[in-house]
């Protein structure tokens, strides 16, 4: 009797818990609340079958508790509560499932309006490159990583030379759909701001993205998500999204890299566009 009077007393504290926790999720800034609303589904499918077996066990536990002049009879054998349990289960999954596999189409689906911003990891700290006035980024490989050129930009890419190179604080513009390049020179990052809740691992010799719309103005801390080695948790910067007028006077203040290293393009040796592979 004690025993599944504890059962019982952990699934209504554990729902209490939640009902009165403190955490929760930071209050959103981008257009995914796609990803929180496939997350509150998985949680109260999980939590009720959490509760559901736990209450069993108590009922279990109280129904057939030991007493005087009865004895347990073992007939493991029940054909309808197995087909009841194996559907129910098979329903609950695909629940959980299938929201999953919307959003992802919607996380791998670009939108056509989207700006290309490129953010490059090294242990510590976070660097970033946006197109210059042609639109394009150019190409860069790690044989051009230097002192002077810490993103390894190619200096022979006329695309590059009015690449725009940001050291400090990532600026965004509002409402603009963003599809952020990620690129690692050491080991595994994340570039991840818990409040556009999208992120993605970086992976060396790799270019992985992802997308998102900014849709509130603030100063959002940037984290990674991947345990990068010692200090990790000191790898840490700032996005800050603002209107257009600030986000244009931000962007004029920025170098290119034509200016950052003195890079002077090569066109002989110019990467055309076409050319060009799709990260």
């Amino acid at each position: 009797m004690r025993m599944a009077l504890v059962l019982v007393l952990i699934v209504v504290a554990s729902v209490a818990f939640h009902l009165v926790s403190p955490w929760w999720w930071t209050p959103i800034a981008s257009d995914w609340d796609y990803i929180d609303n496939t997350l509150v589904i998985t949680f109260w499918i999980t939590g009720l079958v959490f509760a559901a077996v736990v209450l069993f066990m108590a009922y279990c536990v109280f129904r057939f508790r030991h007493r005087e002049g009865r004895k347990a009879e073992f007939n493991p054998e029940n054909r309808r509560l197995e087909i009841w349990l194996s559907v129910a289960t098979g329903i609950g999954v695909a629940a959980m499932l299938v929201p999953g596999l919307f959003v992802w189409k919607q996380f791998i689906t670009v939108p056509d309006d989207a700006v290309e911003v490129e953010v490059f990891a090294q242990q510590w700290y976070w660097s970033y490159r946006l197109p210059g006035e042609d639109g394009q980024l150019g190409t860069s490989d790690p044989e051009y990583v230097s002192a002077d050129n810490p993103l390894g930009v190619n200096p022979h890419d006329r695309f590059g030379a009015d690449d725009v190179i940001v050291e400090g604080d990532l600026y965004l513009n509002l409402n603009q759909p963003v599809k952020v390049l990620l690129r690692s020179i050491d080991v595994l990052h994340n570039f991840y701001v818990p409040e556009f809740r999208a992120k993605m691992d970086m992976v060396p010799g790799m270019v992985t993205y992802y997308w998102f719309e900014p849709i509130r103005t603030g100063e959002f801390e940037v984290l990674c998500a991947e345990y990068c080695g010692i200090s990790h948790s000191f790898m840490r910067g700032f996005v800050r999204v603002v209107e257009q007028d600030e986000y244009d006077a931000w962007l004029q203040g920025q170098p290119t890299f034509a200016e950052y290293a003195g890079a002077v393009p090569d066109p002989a040796r110019a990467t055309r566009v076409a050319d060009r592979p799709e990260p």
